[in-house]
């Protein structure tokens, strides 16, 4: 079992994820129109490129935008469970040593006390996302139980890890299976979901930083069609 799910299921999933979101981002790109749109690709690219990257920046890093500023709380937990959500997956000692044996690939990895606490902290911020949006009637009227299971999926494979590494409510063996299954279903999950947004994010937010980039730093007024 051990070997087939991080084997032959493991490189099936990886397929599917880079797959799926490689024609996500072709199909994005693809499908925006220069005059509907506003993405100007062959003209004023320049004003273009530096707005795309202010916006992205500016939205990467807490409270680098108004919008961060509103709600503080919120933004705090918002960057723990997505800084959680990145970076112990990718350098945790024991997925270092499948991709070393399984793929030939050495990755650097966390101190163990680090990524327990980033763990930790990813589950108490998701926790809050999950409450905030059963208590806030502004956000429960937009959450369906599409959202909550999405909620579920990204945290599970957290919580299964941390319940199998520390050897916690009894049957190690399940803890293990279920922390790679569940990890392969989010893998899944991503190209065809909201959680799209791991990448989505980055070309909506440069698509609108072109837009204002363009239009507010230097063309305004000028004989564009837009």
């Amino acid at each position: 079992m051990y070997q087939i799910i991080t084997g032959p299921l493991l490189w099936l999933t990886f397929l599917v994820f880079v797959g799926g979101l490689a024609w996500r981002v072709y199909s994005y790109i693809k499908g925006l129109n220069w005059k509907l749109d506003r993405v100007a690709y062959g003209t004023q690219t320049a004003y273009g490129v530096r707005g795309a990257v202010r916006s992205i920046v500016a939205w990467i890093v807490p409270f680098g935008s108004q919008g961060w500023k509103v709600k503080p709380i919120f933004t705090i937990m918002f960057f723990v469970f997505h800084i959680g959500i990145v970076v112990t997956p990718l350098f945790l000692l024991g997925h270092a040593v499948i991709l070393n044996s399984r793929f030939g690939i050495n990755w650097p990895t966390l101190p163990m006390v680090v990524a327990d606490t980033l763990t930790v902290a990813m589950l108490c911020a998701g926790l809050f996302i999950l409450v905030r949006r059963i208590a806030l009637p502004e956000v429960r009227i937009i959450t369906s139980l599409y959202d909550y299971t999405l909620l579920l999926i990204t945290v599970a494979p957290f919580f299964t890890g941390f319940m199998a590494v520390h050897q916690l409510g009894g049957d190690y063996k399940f803890w293990l299976y279920a922390h790679i299954l569940t990890g392969e279903l989010m893998l899944l999950a991503v190209p065809f979901t909201k959680l799209f947004h791991v990448v989505g994010f980055f070309l909506s937010r440069g698509q609108l930083g072109m837009d204002y980039g363009i239009k507010r730093g230097g063309m305004k007024g000028t004989n564009m069609a837009w």
